[in-house]
């Protein structure tokens, strides 16, 4: 009886590293995107503005609370699709520099993945950059380009750059991404034009790569700073709301129906937002035979992880490491998002 009750808990042992073994096998890979909300150093750049995130700035960020905040960043970057093996690239935003990158990838939760940087400096005003993390075991950069949003209407104007990354995933589907963190509602009504231009060149970028090969796989993501039904979307980026209207050249957005169920990554005065989005191409949707399709998307908020905060009027809100000026040690004021695809 004895050793009948220790196989059956070494079976029952077994089967979640069995399943999650299989589901390599069957080739999974999980994309993601994360707002990191102000990951700066502590050192003083005299060429962008952090001066609050120095340790006698406004929000005395402390070497201490710097590595705080890249173990919070670091603990969810190793739980998203943890029961596929883990993320196989990331798209990141509102990182001060390539260093806050290194030192995130070298957190003790991240340090045993083989983990790539891909980082341009953008003449964002804030000093604030995109950036891309990958697995480089599955993973292969060909290239990369960073693109300017530029006004010549407005030559003072500065924002993020978005970031192209084409490469090879598990040696047999390239992936062509895009890594976005468009102008914020900052100005009210003024600001509409600004992500409107944002999104054409979104759209641009993409229709260059669809323009070669109407089946390029294509994943535009990023903080939008508007929702799924916005018309900066749905207008000037073109996406398209369901699965059954896309055709070639055209992408997908399944964050628009999530939006519609009232599924958020972001929440200002009660008032959820799905500006976090990951959208597809026509062929992550009717790929090749034994190659990479679009399964799901998802908002990430494990309660194991304690993303959400717990108590008070902001509860169930992204728990943040800033609100109103003051320090709460919490991870992001964004739910990361993330897709699933599979072979």
């Amino acid at each position: 009886m004895k050793k009948f009750n220790f196989l059956i808990l070494t079976l029952l042992f077994l089967i979640p590293l069995t399943c999650i073994k299989a589901q390599k096998e069957k080739g999974i890979a999980v994309i993601g995107f994360y707002n990191l909300e102000n990951l700066f150093d502590t050192e003083n750049d005299p060429t962008i503005n952090d001066e609050q995130f120095l340790p006698e700035g406004d929000y005395r960020w402390t070497p201490e609370r710097y590595q705080h905040k890249l173990n919070n960043m670091s603990r969810v970057l190793a739980a998203i699709g943890s029961e596929y093996g883990g993320l196989v690239a990331v798209g990141v935003s509102e990182l001060e520099n390539k260093r806050v990158l290194e030192d995130l990838i070298a957190t003790d939760n991240l340090k045993d993945r083989n983990w790539g940087i891909v980082h341009y400096n953008s003449p964002d005003y804030r000093g604030v950059d995109v950036g891309f993390l990958y697995d480089k075991g599955r993973f292969r950069v060909l290239g990369s380009k960073s693109y300017e949003l530029s006004f010549p209407d407005n030559p003072t104007f500065k924002t993020r750059d978005q970031l192209v990354v084409t490469g090879m995933l598990d040696e047999t589907d390239t992936l062509h991404i895009i890594v976005n963190h468009w102008p914020s509602k900052r100005g009210g009504k003024r600001s509409i034009a600004s992500r409107a231009g944002a999104a054409q060149l979104t759209r641009s970028i993409v229709d260059s790569l669809m323009n070669l090969n109407p089946y390029a796989k294509v994943i535009v993501m990023g903080d939008l700073n508007d929702d799924p039904d916005s018309k900066s979307i749905l207008t000037h980026l073109k996406t398209k709301k369901k699965i059954e209207q896309t055709e070639p050249k055209d992408i997908y957005n399944p964050m628009y129906q999530m939006y519609k169920r009232g599924i958020g990554s972001y929440a200002y005065r009660d008032n959820w937002s799905l500006i976090d989005q990951i959208i597809i191409s026509y062929g992550l949707l009717n790929p090749a035979k034994n190659s990479f399709k679009y399964v799901s998307a998802h908002v990430y908020t494990d309660p194991l992880i304690m993303l959400k905060t717990q108590v008070g009027s902001y509860e169930d809100y992204p728990y943040r490491t800033y609100a109103g000026g003051a320090y709460q040690g919490g991870y992001s004021d964004h739910f990361p998002v993330y897709i699933i695809l599979k072979k």
